[in-house]
């Protein structure tokens, strides 16, 4: 098997330390991690910051095609589907080394206009237009504003179960995810 390239294990190793450690990881661990050379960093990436925003692109799409794949599992009922990836959601927060959501701990770490904040409002606007699709599938009367909803939901669960690992959350937030669908 071929060991993969250097932008690889950079982007790998980054996805894993950031998520771990934050995003304040510094680069010495990350090129340690990655087993690669200062200079691999700033070919690949241009830096540090440019790392970070294509980290946090890969960790968005694979988490959407993560929900995407749940949404299917619900079938066709738009319900359904997002009651699936509800369930999810509360099971990925109850998992083994669960440490939040990347992207809000990433904002809420990184300087005003860092570029990686507008792949991070774009993953949440992608998210939420994933429930809007639910929402208008169903005929929910006010489609929009329940996506809103439920993506706010959505962040609720990742966060609290990176503060309260111990709460059952999928008891907490079934009965919020049920008013919101109406």
């Amino acid at each position: 098997m071929t060991r993969p390239g250097p932008r690889e294990r950079l982007l790998t190793s980054a996805l894993e330390l950031t998520y771990t450690q934050g995003v304040g990881v510094g680069v010495d661990a990350i090129l340690k991690h990655a087993d690669v050379a200062r200079r691999s960093l700033y070919q690949h990436f241009g830096g540090k910051d440019g790392l970070i925003t294509e980290v946090i692109a890969a960790g968005a799409a694979e988490d959407e095609a993560r929900y995407a794949h749940a949404l299917d599992q619900g079938g066709n009922d738009p319900r359904e589907r997002v009651r699936t990836l509800f369930t999810l959601l509360t099971g990925l927060v109850a998992a083994p080394g669960f440490t939040g959501c990347r992207y809000i701990a990433a904002h809420l770490n990184l300087p005003p206009g860092h570029p990686a904040t507008a792949g991070i409002r774009a993953h949440k606007d992608r998210v939420r237009a994933m429930f809007a699709r639910e929402t208008h599938a169903m005929g929910h009367p006010a489609p929009e504003d329940a996506a809103a909803r439920l993506l706010m939901l959505a962040d609720a669960v990742l966060v609290e179960g990176a503060l309260r690992p111990e709460a059952d959350l999928a008891v907490l937030v079934e009965p919020m995810v049920e008013a919101v669908l109406g």
